[in-house]
């Protein structure tokens, strides 16, 4: 199931959301103060492949997270 981070245009509570469709999106609600305003949030994901990580020797720059595929960003860095 896929979570989502919202947060409530009127009291400013951010919260996450298990939600089963889309369709459910449209009934969200503030879990402090119960406003139907509230705005889906941008956030990052970061997958793993199982893989282990590069050797320590190399240099962190030479890379990305695994989140994007920039090697330098504000999220990873």
């Amino acid at each position: 199931m896929p979570v989502y981070d919202y947060k409530c245009q009127k009291c400013g509570l951010v919260f996450e959301k298990f939600l089963r469709t889309m369709a459910a999106a449209d009934s969200v609600q503030c879990e402090k103060c119960g406003s139907a305003k509230v705005k889906k949030l941008i956030t990052c994901c970061a997958i793993s492949s199982g893989r282990k990580s590069e050797s320590a020797g190399s240099s962190p720059s030479s890379h990305s997270c695994g989140s994007c595929s920039h090697s330098h960003c504000s999220t990873c860095h």
